[in-house]
């Protein structure tokens, strides 16, 4: 499965269950995660990956800096890891 592939189900999913969904582009930062998810005041980060893909190291510190922060980030790479991180 395609990582937009993923990330379009997800976004579907995530918008039946009342979130709120962003793409989150920051042009003068890269490495920032995919998506912004908001719900009843949670803020969830999400990098969409292919099975199998790779996070790079930019990415990597990027997620460790907003998890610094409390914030929570998910890597999701399949329609099971989505259920796992939103039910977090």
């Amino acid at each position: 499965m395609l990582e937009s592939e993923i990330e379009k189900i997800c976004c579907k999913w995530a918008l039946s269950e009342g979130w709120i969904s962003y793409k989150f582009v920051s042009p003068s930062k890269r490495g920032v995660p995919d998506r912004m998810f908001l719900r009843d005041g949670k803020t969830v980060f999400v990098e969409f990956k292919r099975p199998g893909g790779i996070v790079s190291k930019i990415q990597e510190r990027e997620i460790e800096k907003l998890r610094a922060q409390s914030f929570k980030v998910f890597v999701i790479t399949s329609l099971r890891s989505m259920q796992i991180a939103f039910t977090r």
